[in-house]
């Protein structure tokens, strides 16, 4: 059995042994599809950008506009009925991310709050990672939300896109993460979204479809390894590859415009109840 890297804290380590006694060792060759940036123990947040681009030997693109999750809405390999029906505006949205502005409402379940007040207390503040809001949020809430392209400084490629989120009342870190697109092993083409972690990551695979009405439905309701869903990766301190898949976690995003007016309802829950839910509303600047 592998041994979590020693120095860090107790917290950061009984998480990693627990993702190691419980998960699966994997190797890099046969994984590609799930690999992603791994963060460092003296915090995520902004630092961990910087950190990225030097080990990549990649260049911060300061440019703030023009700049969106994904470059094409080409890259999912949706079907021309697909794409005919999803939303020009959700299109948008995905393809200049940066060019908008998200104002949330979050609402907890009570029976799961106690949960987040812990993971809040051990975790995200200290790592400036994954702050989710405790209350209630009734009253939109300005968030910042900033797209951070790592670029190849020989070809200007775009290597890496980071969401980089913070509260504007506060400028506290809600999340900073990196979204790409992989194909899982059915061959299904998913969106990538990579949490960095000290040693490791929290990563979610969401299979898009499009919905009746031009919606965006994004789902990570897998049910194995090789799956859309949650999983958690680090390394251990022999350099081994561990992950361990959180079946019964799931989270759906529907991405959807009338009106001109863009909204998005994330849902998360554990055991088919509802942990938490967020409503953006999403305004062009």
């Amino acid at each position: 059995m592998g041994i979590a890297r020693k120095k860090q804290s107790i917290q950061d380590w009984g998480t990693q042994q627990w993702v190691i006694l419980f998960g699966k060792k994997i190797d890099k060759t046969n994984n590609e599809w799930l690999l992603g940036p791994f963060g460092d123990t003296n915090g995520i947040g902004q630092k961990f950008i910087k950190q990225l681009a030097r080990k990549e030997h990649l260049v911060i693109d300061n440019q703030k506009t023009n700049k969106g999750l994904i470059e094409s809405i080409d890259q999912l390999n949706l079907s021309s009925n697909e794409i005919n029906a999803l939303s020009r505006d959700v299109i948008d949205f995905y393809e200049n991310t940066s060019n908008y502005d998200l104002h949330l409402k979050s609402k907890w379940n009570p029976f799961f709050k106690v949960f987040g007040f812990l993971v809040r207390l051990i975790f995200s503040k200290r790592i400036e990672q994954l702050n989710v809001p405790i209350q209630n949020i009734e009253d939109a809430s300005g968030l910042t939300s900033e797209i951070i392209q790592l670029l190849d400084s020989k070809t200007n490629e775009v290597k890496r896109t980071i969401w980089f989120r913070a509260f504007k009342s506060s400028g506290q870190v809600v999340y900073s993460g990196v979204y790409e697109t992989c194909i899982i092993p059915s061959g299904k083409t998913c969106i990538k979204a990579i949490f960095p972690l000290p040693h490791g990551n929290a990563t979610v695979i969401l299979t898009p479809k499009i919905g009746k009405n031009g919606e965006l439905i994004l789902d990570s309701g897998g049910q194995k390894i090789g799956d859309s869903g949650f999983y958690f990766l680090l390394k251990d301190s022999k350099g081994q590859l561990w992950t361990k898949f959180i079946k019964s976690f799931k989270d759906k995003l529907v991405v959807s415009s009338a009106n001109n007016r863009i909204t998005a309802i994330q849902t998360l829950t554990l055991w088919n109840l509802r942990v938490l839910k967020f409503e953006y509303e999403i305004k062009k600047r």
